[in-house]
């Protein structure tokens, strides 16, 4: 039976409540725990340390919007959706979930009006500090994070190997490239193909593990620094995944320029980012756009969005090539 505008509405008013409740699966590893088969809800609660009767209050709820299913006895199992949330699944959504959920981001999210009312970033209205800082100054939950764009990259690495020929090149630096899971994925995919992964010191000095674990860590350099600064020369390709929608478009375009500065000029720009969809289309994409709004202080961007960015910061728009994971390879060369 469809659903009523009232009941619709009502559904996406406790989004929030469904998206908390998702969180706190994911962070007590429930999927990982019903992967061989349905369990008893007090055996789960004895494996993760929590209090049956309310534990089994949060899967019956999660159950009711198919996240788990409910057996008989109290037992659980995993739905498709509750796959996924296993650590160990083909495009794993447990870090992003376990991510969204942290109080500190939740914190800056209950501050969108402020944003909406002055156009001002809600998490240093809330925290006093940035986002980098805060995670800076809080190394767990900058593993926590670090995690969770593990998570990410791991569901777009496929596509974006099968929808861009990175083949054409010798060497690629991957700027902001985290704990190095992008490039790992690029790398296994070219064997022949050479890499560096840049990021802050705190950052990449989880990089070794996860490029030793892919079987590619002697062809891959690892760089500590900053992107305002300097980025390492040489590259034959310049790799920006999910880094420049962080920023406002004075600080994306020092970025850019940074990163200009040391290509030589034949080598290319590569963003991997979302586009902003016409009007009434892509939701994602634009409640990615208020994330943005709410805590790193950045945006999404339409087609014409970038192709002007590129031009402010000394590039040309050459293509857009479209992935089946929701981002395109936004390809710049030196103008």
């Amino acid at each position: 039976m469809d659903e009523t505008p009232v009941e619709s509405l009502q559904r996406l008013v406790a989004g929030s409540h469904v998206s908390q409740a998702i969180s706190v699966a994911a962070t007590l590893g429930l999927a990982d725990l019903l992967a061989d088969g349905p369990r008893a809800s007090d055996e789960l609660a004895a494996a993760t340390d929590t209090h049956a009767p309310s534990l089994y209050r949060l899967l019956r709820a999660l159950a009711a919007v198919g996240v788990f299913r409910e057996e008989d006895d109290r037992r659980f199992s995993l739905t498709p959706m509750g796959d996924l949330l296993r650590s160990d699944a083909p495009g794993s959504v447990r870090g992003w979930a376990a991510f969204l959920g942290r109080p500190y981001i939740r914190e800056s999210w209950s501050a969108l009006e402020h944003s909406v009312r002055t156009g001002e970033n809600a998490f240093e209205h809330v925290h006093g500090t940035d986002v980098w800082s805060y995670r800076a100054d809080h190394p767990e939950e900058s593993a926590i994070f670090d995690y969770a764009m593990q998570s990410i990259t791991g569901g777009v690495n496929k596509a974006l190997v099968t929808a861009y020929d990175f083949g054409r090149f010798g060497t690629v630096v991957d700027v902001g490239g985290g704990n190095g899971a992008l490039l790992a994925g690029v790398l296994s995919a070219y064997p022949e193909l050479r890499g560096v992964v840049f990021d802050q010191e705190h950052v990449v000095a989880n990089a070794e593990p996860v490029l030793a674990a892919a079987g590619v860590a002697d062809r891959c350099e690892i760089v500590g620094g900053s992107f305002f600064e300097e980025v390492p020369p040489g590259g034959d390709a310049y790799v920006m995944k999910s880094i420049i929608h962080d920023w406002d478009d004075e600080r994306s375009i020092e970025i850019l320029q940074v990163c200009r500065r040391a290509m030589s000029e034949s080598a290319m720009l590569l963003l991997i980012e979302r586009i902003v969809e016409a009007p009434n289309e892509g939701w994602r994409t634009k409640f990615m756009d208020l994330n943005m709004l709410v805590n790193p202080g950045g945006r999404e961007r339409t087609l014409g969005e970038w192709e002007t960015l590129l031009q402010r910061a000394g590039y040309n728009l050459v293509e857009v090539t479209p992935t089946q994971a929701g981002v395109a390879v936004i390809s710049g060369a030196p103008a």
